[in-house]
């Protein structure tokens, strides 16, 4: 009966008439419900939780009764319309009614509803949840001074149902009118778009036959009209495009040979079909050498594995090749059947280590920027805060922030160079310097931050000279304060000291904060690596900081460890050398060449 095109036209149109109207009658009662019962959640939650004093009240009830007229009293607030909506109260400890606005209906009322049971069970209220069920309801424990009652609010849903039984006549006439028009309107598309198929396939016919010079009429400008010109115009260029796949066929592979990404191509049974020069280079085996897939891409993915892939066919692997790191994308190729497997090799070396870079820097600027930040911003606050400030204080605090600005502006310029670092390539500025006079300002710098901790901060530095980078080494120092500061419970007490051993020069920081658990000890100085990373992310910290101090310190040949029991405390040594090898103007030298002055020999 619908073997036609026609007919199953007019079918598909009237199906689906019906099934639109039927999801947006099945959408618009579902929406009616979720609305009544979102709205009938909302004013329970508004009354019950919005208005403190509403509840205030009604735990000044001395009895059910009592409790009962102050409802009635905020009978509006509920929207009790003593119809469809009442209220009544329960006993909190078995269900029972003891009052209500509607006395009639209070032996209707079921403890076992899933809001009573819920409040019965512990909850302290509840709310329906079903759009199915033929009420809504919500429960309310409330602790009065006459004893634990649960306010039950019912409605009856006698709105919802009304506003359902309306809309459905409407829906039923606008599916009758729809299904009329579908079946008029289906009818007359079909006929339109048969008749200039008819004609199409008696062309093909022909076309079939080898009849490639005679044309069809075209009728129109529309869709079908130009399929009947295609139609026209694919006999007439046939011949052409027999030729011309022939031309592109010498020109794609002039291509393939050329190109930069490699490619190659390997038969079901791993024998390979045919690989480029650059595939070549990149995979650092001749094409002559490889006799089987496996040998070739095995530890990127077995055969099978590619052979079977669904859409969308294809798959990334990374793989580490000589030094290179290659994107290697996998897919099986052929149209009834899977022919082979086509893989091409992209050389993303560079963009990796790009990437790594800028991840890098991101994170150290993130890090290292946020101490002299937070500092500023105190001695800021503290400057507009308190108008009768003296003027000598003020104008230290005002020195402070200079100082912590401009110490700002060397870490940017630091982490800028980061990666130099990873290479051996950075400048270190080598001269001699107080110690005791930079530790003095890492204690001014670091001052607000422990005061605001509530923690006691203790630095013992006697006259000492070392020979090193002060910017870095005090990057050092405030980094290991920062975070006995940041890690130490409020109240605790933070100590730094520096001393003489010999050659060797010692700071100390220790604290007594939460200390370090012993399997964690060896890993500290990994880049990116935190004990807790959740209390290392709410207060700043990134795991960079003990990376990067390591760093520093191995470039002044000195040592840095960390002791600490955990919960009891940590301390954090840094044994530098008091004079460094040869130093020559800016630049650390260790071959003794010759340079112009300053220059401090050892």
């Amino acid at each position: 009966m619908f073997r036609s095109l026609r007919s199953r036209l007019v079918l598909v149109m009237m199906l689906l008439i019906l099934l639109m109207m039927a999801v947006v009658f099945v959408f618009l009662i579902t929406s009616v419900a979720s609305y009544h019962l979102s709205a009938f959640a909302r004013q329970m939650d508004q009354a019950f939780s919005g208005r403190p004093d509403f509840v205030d009240t009604l735990r000044e009830a001395e009895s059910p009764a009592d409790l009962k007229e102050r409802l009635k009293a905020s009978a509006g607030l509920l929207g009790i319309d003593y119809a469809q909506r009442n209220f009544y109260v329960l006993d909190a400890e078995s269900g029972d009614v003891l009052a209500g606005s509607d006395e009639e209906k209070s032996a209707g009322i079921d403890p076992t509803t899933p809001s009573v049971a819920a409040v019965l069970a512990g909850q302290p209220s509840a709310v329906s949840q079903r759009i199915g069920d033929a009420y809504m309801d919500a429960a309310v424990l409330i602790q009065t001074q006459g004893g634990a009652y649960i306010v039950y609010i019912r409605d009856t849903k006698e709105s919802q149902r009304e506003l359902i039984g309306q809309l459905t006549p409407i829906l039923i006439d606008m599916t009758l009118i729809g299904l009329a028009l579908a079946a008029a309107l289906s009818l007359i598309l079909s006929k339109a778009i048969t008749n200039p198929l008819e004609r199409l396939t008696h062309g093909a016919s022909r076309l079939a036959d080898g009849t490639f010079t005679e044309g069809l009429d075209v009728q129109g400008d529309d869709e079908i009209g130009v399929l009947t010109r295609t139609f026209n115009n694919m006999a007439r260029e046939l011949q052409r495009t027999m030729e011309e796949i022939g031309s592109e066929r010498d020109k794609l592979g002039t291509l393939f040979q050329h190109m930069t990404d490699g490619v190659a191509s390997f038969a079901r049974d791993g024998t390979p079909i045919q690989v480029n020069p650059a595939a070549e280079q990149l995979l650092g085996l001749p094409f002559s050498d490889v006799t089987s897939y496996e040998q070739a891409l095995g530890d990127v993915a077995p055969l099978s594995e590619v052979l079977a892939l669904k859409e969308p066919r294809f798959l990334q692997r990374n793989r580490e090749t000589g030094g290179k790191r290659l994107l290697i994308s996998l897919a099986p190729f052929g149209r009834e059947t899977t022919e082979g497997v086509m893989a091409v090799l992209h050389d993303v070396t560079k963009q990796h280590r790009l990437d790594e870079l800028r991840r890098e820097f991101v994170s150290n600027v993130s890090h290292e920027l946020r101490t002299p930040l937070t500092n500023i911003r105190s001695y800021t606050e503290t400057l507009l805060d308190s108008e009768s400030l003296p003027p000598e204080t003020a104008r230290a605090f005002t020195q402070v922030i200079l100082s912590e600005a401009e110490r700002m502006n060397r870490i940017v310029r630091d982490l800028l160079t980061l990666s130099r670092m990873d290479y051996g390539k950075t400048d270190w500025r080598f001269e001699p310097f107080p110690l005791d006079d930079m530790l003095r300002g890492v204690r001014e710098a670091m001052r607000l931050e422990a005061e605001r901790q509530g923690h006691e901060l203790i630095f013992t530095a006697p006259p000492l000279t070392i020979v090193g980078d002060r910017e870095r080494l005090e990057q050092v120092v405030v980094n290991l304060v920062s975070n006995a500061i940041k890690y130490t419970p409020p109240g605790g007490r933070v100590t730094v000291s520096s001393e003489k051993d010999g050659g060797q020069v010692r700071i100390t920081v220790a604290d007594n904060c939460i200390g370090v658990p012993e399997k964690d000890l060896p890993r500290l100085f990994e880049r990116f690596y935190r004990v807790d990373k959740a209390r290392s992310r709410q207060s700043g910290g990134t795991g960079l900081g003990l990376a990067i101090a390591k760093e520093i310190v191995d470039a002044h040949h000195g040592t840095i460890h960390i002791d600490s029991v955990y919960k009891r405390g940590t301390t954090v040594t840094v044994s530098l050398p008091e004079k460094q090898l040869r130093v020559t103007g800016y630049t650390l030298q260790e071959d003794g060449a010759q340079e112009d002055e300053p220059q401090v020999d050892e």
